[in-house]
């Protein structure tokens, strides 16, 4: 898909299809206005006769509309004007793209740049309208032998804006949608790979060929005898029920000052999640490939920083196994050790995510990290705590935290924060080692971060439960590829605040 952006009244474009915005109560937007002006009052004779309300979701595509050098017009119904949002936004480009889908039109004229969002100017409408267009068009089909094919597919999307000076820095803003949208498609790609096909390997060869892409971007990959050597008994705990062997990948784009410390972002990276001896139950079973999705925001973030060239410092490390159930799985009750030398006593072999991100958090301390951020589909709690609509949030360092809130705020991308209180840390008390890796009934999202905070101690850090909006179920069951856009709005805003 190309995308621009440009100046000018939607009567005069010579294109395919403009699109312009319409408000509740029959309320014309200013582009609309300029249509209807140049037309002779067609549209407002339309709305009288109540051919569109304006209502969110209304639509009514017009043809060789009088005195305009357009093919089409479509009018979107955007609702009321003054109550507009992100979500609304996105909701008014996804119905924008169906539409337009089997209009016939390639090349677009979107006005819905002049749709006013709260607190969100020109360019973020721009970044989030591309979003919304990738997120509305995209297909995993790759492992279909019948594939969808259009007869005559979007090509191409112009966005207007409303004076020449803006143009320069309307292109930035397309930049930087294209890249997060791209990073964003390739954390679902990952995601959605079956578990035969998505391995840990395979992850390794998806890191080489990412840093094939960069010059700036370098990868590495520990196997099972080096992470031996290092000490990692709690990662290679959860690998040995496998005939995949485990791996340690780490990215490492190197953009900014050497003297700069890196952002270090760890992504949980289990390919199949069958719960080893502490089988899960067969029902939805399937959906246990998508337990490396933290690992795939990671490749999507990098990914999305790489392509914007952005003069910053980023390492991502991701520990990445298969939980298998076998004759020399982990059993509950098993006593590991730690890469930190802390001993673990594994209580429940389904809650192994914490076993490989405890190791893969003591290793980034030799990055002399600024911040690290851990990813994970780590708990059902979370799920049963804060839904599918934010990812939850856990820190050490209030700072960072509210970091990732501002940032989740700003790219839609949202989480919400969670105590992480000294008085959960009783719950991870074991009689036989240093700690439990559950904490029983209560609190399992807050536990499960208690846990990992004990590898923590030496930088600060923030851990995000995404298990509840890493992926969708039922009819449109599929990755989401969050948290790319908060991740790399986050690294945006950092370097914003650093320049």
């Amino acid at each position: 898909m190309e995308y621009t952006v440009k100046s000018g009244t939607p009567e005069k474009q010579r294109i395919g299809c403009v699109v312009v915005p319409v408000y509740a109560s029959r309320k014309l937007s200013p582009s609309a206005k300029n249509i209807d002006k140049a037309s002779g009052g067609y549209i407002s004779n339309l709305i009288r006769r109540g051919e569109i309300e304006g209502d969110l979701g209304n639509t009514l595509l017009l043809h060789n509309v009088k005195n305009t050098l357009c093919d089409r017009v479509l009018l979107i119904g955007c609702g009321k004007e003054k109550s507009i949002d992100a979500n609304t936004f996105y909701k008014i480009n996804n119905t924008m793209v169906k539409t337009l889908q089997t209009s016939g039109a390639t090349e677009i004229a979107s006005y819905l740049t002049e749709v006013a969002v709260k607190q969100k100017d020109a360019y973020w409408k721009i970044q989030h309208s591309i979003q919304a267009i990738s997120e509305t068009l995209y297909l995993f089909d790759s492992l279909k032998s019948d594939k969808k094919t259009t007869r005559r597919p979007l090509r191409k999307f112009i966005f207007s804006v409303s004076r020449r000076g803006q143009l320069m820095k309307g292109e930035q803003s397309v930049r930087q949608g294209m890249a997060v949208s791209t990073g964003i498609t390739l954390a679902k790609d990952l995601g959605n790979l079956p578990g035969n096909i998505c391995t840990p390997n395979y992850l390794a060869k998806q890191a080489r060929k990412l840093a094939r892409q960069h010059v700036k971007l370098k990868t590495s990959v520990l196997e099972e005898k080096d992470m031996e050597k290092l000490g990692m008994g709690s990662l290679l705990s959860v690998s040995k029920g496998s005939r995949e062997p485990g791996k340690l990948i780490t990215m490492k784009y190197s953009a900014g000052d050497k003297k700069q410390a890196p952002i270090v972002l760890v992504g949980k990276g289990v390919t199949f999640d069958s719960g080893g001896i502490s089988l899960k139950p067969g029902a939805g079973m399937d959906e246990m490939k998508y337990d490396m999705c933290g690992a795939a925001s990671v490749f999507g973030a990098i990914s999305a920083c790489a392509e914007l060239q952005l003069p910053i410092n980023i390492i991502g490390i991701i520990p990445t196994v298969e939980n298998m159930p076998d004759g020399i799985a982990s059993r509950p009750g098993d006593i590991v050790t730690s890469m930190s030398g802390q001993t673990i006593e594994i209580l429940n072999t389904d809650a192994e995510g914490r076993l490989i991100l405890c190791d893969a958090l003591t290793y980034a301390e030799k990055f002399k990290p600024d911040v690290v951020i851990d990813i994970a589909t780590l708990t059902g709690a979370c799920i049963v705590a804060l839904g599918a609509h934010p990812a939850g949030l856990l820190s050490n360092h209030n700072p960072l935290a509210n970091d990732l809130l501002s940032a989740g705020q700003s790219s839609g991308d949202r989480c919400w924060q969670l105590p992480l209180w000294d008085d959960y840390q009783e719950q991870l008390h074991s009689n036989f080692a240093d700690m439990a890796n559950i904490g029983g009934k209560g609190a399992g999202t807050i536990t499960a971060a208690c846990f990992l905070s004990r590898f923590t101690k030496k930088y600060h850090w923030a851990h995000l439960d995404v298990a509840g909006v890493a992926w969708k179920s039922g009819a449109k069951k599929g990755a989401t590829g969050r948290p790319v856009g908060l991740l790399t709005q986050y690294i945006i805003d950092r370097m914003k605040a650093g320049s």
